[in-house]
């Protein structure tokens, strides 16, 4: 069996819509290191995107997920429920930023999680509108693909997108966006086009992912807080992709000295099964009547399973510090190569949540072509990596956390190499 001859059988029983980065099919996993069908070895510096931080296939956590299928795979929690479920509820409590009373609900993806934030957030408030920022990510249901600040590939095709749903700008000094011009567009929107008593949520996310990896600034966190607070507005804080230990805490909002009212979270949460979940104050959380929250998989007995030894792994590790040291050792790294690269326009990125963005050296335009050819030029070397960005201009770097040092030093090799081939060409 080949890859090959899995594409071609993919072409054609798999719609044309669900996206590939590779033709590399996997075979097994371990930590940061895949085995494809023909048994080639590669460095996976994709981790799922930002889902297996804890590495693939953890002892701790796949004993806990054995040791969970031995018990029961299912009864969905709202018809019999079960104490781990209860006990990973407390244990969120208590790590989502925040000195207020939470609560949380379980469901099955990010996208979920944001739907049902902004559910609550409605429930709560009694008002409509939602503020989401450009290059934003939220998911690919209507709801979150009317948050998402992309139209292609996520809205293209789709038709009309959810009402009462507003957009500004993200803050991206690189493209001359900055805090002010997003403070003073929210401003404007308020002015112009939406009165602020009919707004029930401001989502954002603390550092874009698929947006291309920028953090916000801490005055713009400031900012919404003020504005949200002064008309009575929910701030949720969409961390599915920078929870779990990837941006050198547990959650990015700890870095700010502002909480969000709603966390969601899903991907790193339970190793590579599908769990998400919404946190947060809960007054806001028990607006929903019983029944209005959850679904039939939602908080599956094998994700929550999952999802408690994750924290265990995470607290036992200090995969915290862990990512922070991982995260200094590719900055550096990077920034050494962008003294010979004048392609990378900028690095970037909290904990080991990391970005370079590539740009034309003499028109100062982004430029997509170069970071996806070094994208294929790693792969064809051995080193799995993401592209991203409203221009694709971006290579993202999310490898496990507990990835050994010698298999990272190899990554940061390869990775130099495939730059200074593709620069070669």
């Amino acid at each position: 069996m080949s890859n090959l001859e899995i594409s071609k059988r993919r072409d054609a029983a798999v719609a044309r819509g669900v996206g590939m980065q590779t033709q590399v099919y996997a075979e097994r996993a371990k930590n940061a290191e895949i085995w494809d069908v023909e048994n080639k070895r590669y460095i996976d510096f994709a981790a799922g995107i930002a889902v297996v931080n804890t590495g693939h296939c953890h002892p701790k956590i796949a004993n806990a997920v054995r040791e969970q299928i031995d018990r029961f795979t299912h009864t969905c929690h709202q018809v019999l429920p079960y104490e781990n479920y209860v006990r990973l509820a407390e244990r969120l409590n208590a790590k989502v930023p925040g000195d207020f009373e939470k609560k949380t609900a379980f469901v099955t993806t990010g996208a979920e999680a944001v739907e049902n934030a902004v559910k609550i957030a409605r429930a709560a408030t009694g008002r409509s509108a939602i503020i989401a920022f450009g290059g934003g990510f939220h998911g690919r249901t209507f709801m979150g693909m009317s948050l998402t600040g992309k139209v292609a590939p996520y809205k293209k095709g789709f038709g009309a997108m959810m009402p009462d749903v507003y957009h500004v700008p993200f803050p991206v000094e690189l493209h001359g966006t900055s805090m002010e011009d997003s403070l003073g567009a929210l401003n404007g929107l308020f002015k112009a086009d939406l009165d602020p008593e009919r707004v029930a949520a401001i989502i954002i996310e603390p550092v874009q992912g698929e947006g291309g990896f920028y953090p916000a600034p801490a005055n713009l966190m400031r900012g919404l807080r003020d504005l949200c607070d002064e008309h009575g507005i929910v701030l949720i804080a969409d961390e599915v992709q920078t929870g779990f230990a990837r941006t050198g805490t547990m959650f990015a909002m700890e870095g700010y000295d502002i909480n969000a009212d709603l966390t969601a979270m899903a991907k790193g949460l339970a190793g590579g099964l599908p769990l998400a979940a919404v946190t947060g104050r809960a007054e806001l959380m028990d607006a929903a009547d019983p029944g209005g929250l959850g679904g039939t998989y939602g908080g599956n007995p094998l994700g929550i399973a999952a999802a408690n030894a994750v924290l265990d792994v995470i607290e036992e590790d200090d995969l915290c510090n862990r990512a922070n040291e991982l995260g200094s050792r590719l900055k550096q790294r990077l920034e050494a190569i962008r003294e010979t690269t004048p392609e990378i326009a900028e690095v970037r990125g909290p904990g080991f949540m990391v970005a370079a963005e590539f740009n034309d050296p003499h028109s100062g335009s982004p430029d997509a072509h170069i970071a996806n050819a070094i994208r294929k030029e790693a792969l064809s070397r051995g080193l799995v990596l993401l592209t991203c960005g409203i221009h694709g201009n971006v290579i993202r770097f999310l490898a496990p956390i507990t990835v050994e040092d010698e298999v990272f030093a190899e990554a940061m090799d390869i990775l130099e190499a495939s730059i200074d081939a593709v620069k070669g060409k």
